[in-house]
């Protein structure tokens, strides 16, 4: 028996692609297409058509009307940290008297904090703590996610982590992808190079052996992961089926671009500190730039120069990188008004790079990103509003009224 949903009287339908694109970039990434005073219909979770209301079908559905409203497609988070023990409220007075990242790592805080206290805890009871974060990026318009280990620093907590986070994908209607991040900082007990042995000869093949990640991670990062340290470790992952998505440039120019494209990573994140070199190389990539402004607000560094990257003809796509350190939210929304004001980008670019782009991010795009028949009905509806431009305008608003994931009211 089906399913049927009828959401009418949208006043806009946002991003509906009549077949599945690739990313979006440069001037593209502008072009956001709205289909005025239109309707959805969903049907056995998945978006079956769409057009203007003269069109609606006369069929027996369930029917929600969204007059004065905008219909968007659900948001592809493609970097967080959602699967962790505990926050690290302790950190931010410290960053408030002026603390730096580096010197909070230097004292015993940052991701060495968290692995710390994620030992501690059973797969079960961090499954309990990161399910709560997992209801409230829905609540915000999340329906994909990107989740990566990186808290647990041995076999036996990293994969704790992926098991969780695969978890998450089958008891909530989230779509989950997961990312081994064991390279995300050197335990104290061991030095790098034994680390690096311990990730290349134990991890990544047990991680194999379960089939726990898509893709693998590295903090390249001075102080943490070299570049070439980076090409190893994400290389040895290709070779047991993830593919790279790196950490780059978040502090300083550290490699982490030319690494990642080196490798085929599927995306470079962070980019606070690139130049013309990593615009220029990144121009001959299929390498996604993928840019998280609630770290660089929370930790005040300078903002990716996104609106650089897409003049130049770049495409770019925006993440929420949630984590306990220096990105405590998953609200993309906020991610997407940091975006307009800080670094100059459009609403029609910000939403295509919260949607098309880090889809692509995730290899979703057959599933995700747009309105398109065939797609899984991950939707979410507004609160009324006067245009697309007031959902990043109206930043900390409460304004995704309803979300819809596999066809289905979201319940929080």
């Amino acid at each position: 028996m089906s399913t049927d949903l009828l959401i009418v009287n949208i006043k806009g339908l946002v991003q509906v692609r009549e077949t599945t694109i690739d990313f979006v970039a440069g001037r593209d990434m502008d072009n956001l297409p709205v289909l005025e005073n239109g309707y959805l219909h969903i049907q056995n979770g998945i978006i079956a058509d769409y057009g203007t209301m003269d069109q609606v079908p006369a069929i027996a559905a369930s029917v929600i009307d969204a007059s004065g409203r905008f219909v968007f497609p659900a948001f592809v988070d493609s970097h967080t940290h959602l699967v962790y023990a505990a926050p690290r409220d302790e950190e931010f007075l410290m960053k408030i008297k002026g603390a730096t990242y580096a010197e909070i790592a230097a004292k015993g805080g940052g991701i060495l904090n968290s692995a710390v206290k994620l030992r501690q805890l059973t797969e079960n009871e961090l499954l309990e703590r990161s399910l709560p974060r997992a209801h409230e990026i829905m609540q915000t318009g999340t329906g994909a996610v990107e989740i990566k280990s990186g808290y647990g620093l041995t076999v036996k907590d990293e994969m704790k982590m992926l098991r969780v986070a695969r978890r998450i994908g089958e008891i909530t209607p989230l779509t989950v992808k997961t990312t081994f991040l064991g390279a995300h900082a050197v335990p104290k007990e061991v030095t790098k190079e034994q680390y690096i042995r311990i990730i290349l000869d134990e991890m990544i093949p047990a991680i194999r052996e379960e089939r726990l990640a898509d893709y693998i991670d590295v903090f390249c990062e001075e102080g943490f992961f070299t570049p070439d340290e980076t090409i190893r470790i994400a290389e040895a992952g290709t070779g047991a089926g993830m593919i790279p998505r790196i950490h780059a440039n978040q502090l300083h120019r550290s490699g982490g671009v030319q690494a990642g494209v080196q490798t085929g990573a599927i995306s470079v994140d962070h980019l606070e500190n690139v130049g013309e070199e990593e615009i220029q190389l990144l121009k001959g990539s299929r390498t996604m730039p993928t840019v998280l402004p609630g770290a660089a607000f929370f930790l005040q560094l300078p903002f990716p120069p996104g609106r650089k990257m897409i003049d130049e003809g770049l495409p770019l796509a925006i993440a929420s990188d949630f984590n306990p350190g220096s990105s405590p939210t998953g609200n993309m929304p906020l991610m997407m008004s940091l975006a307009c004001i800080r670094m100059r980008l459009t609403p029609s670019e910000a939403i295509n790079a919260c949607t098309i782009n880090t889809a692509y991010a995730l290899g979703l795009l057959s599933t995700h990103g747009s309105i398109t028949r065939g797609k899984s009905a991950d939707v979410f509806i507004t609160a009324p509003m006067p245009s697309i431009n007031y959902l990043p305008y109206s930043f900390g608003s409460g304004l995704v009224e309803q979300t819809i994931l596999k066809g289905k009211t979201v319940e929080y």
